[in-house]
């Protein structure tokens, strides 16, 4: 697994072994990354089920300002350390750790998001639900964009979010939330 675009391209990252997280593709992550060109530069970051963290590096490795890195697994905490130190991106101003489920992460982190990466485990799909603590808790900035992956095709509404995109990469679904406007 490597950063695919930006300053720290053709850098590989710490994965881990075996089939217990399943990184985004690195043909998935360019394309994701070739859709939110425009959003990245400067942008607050979430990334929410992190794993090894490579949204979170991409997006800083593109220009984000921040990005805010969150896995319920020591492991994965520990992983996006090492990512960060192997980067020479310090924690603080630009990175921030945490090792929350995603509800109580959603809960607890301020301000709002440009964008914010939802990964979950496919068997465990909590991307639903994390949708709509997103939009209750306001956490999406005016044109922020929420990326949900997964293996099957978006089905339902979200209070507050409308779906305004959905492409397939290999296995993986990625779909484009953002916030619902009556102009739209």
């Amino acid at each position: 697994m490597r950063i695919v675009g930006g300053k720290f391209r053709s850098r590989v990252l710490a994965e881990f072994s075996g089939n217990e997280v399943r990184p985004t593709s690195d043909r998935a992550k360019e394309a994701l990354f070739n859709i939110l060109a425009f959003k990245t530069q400067g942008a607050r970051v979430l990334d929410l089920f992190a794993g090894s963290g490579s949204l979170g590096l991409e997006s800083i490795s593109r220009g984000a300002k921040e990005a805010v890195f969150n896995d319920v697994a020591k492991d994965s905490v520990a992983i996006v350390k090492k990512n960060l130190q192997t980067l020479n991106i310090p924690l603080g101003a630009q990175a921030t750790v945490y090792n929350y489920d995603y509800a109580t992460c959603l809960d607890i982190v301020k301000g709002k998001f440009d964008m914010i990466f939802i990964d979950p485990p496919y068997k465990l799909d909590f991307g639903k639900t994390a949708l709509e603590k997103i939009s209750k808790n306001g956490l999406l900035s005016e044109n922020g964009v929420a990326v949900y992956e997964r293996d099957i095709p978006f089905v339902g509404e979200i209070d507050g979010l409308e779906k305004y995109d959905e492409r397939k990469y290999g296995k993986a679904y990625l779909t484009f939330f953002r916030k619902k406007t009556i102009d739209r």
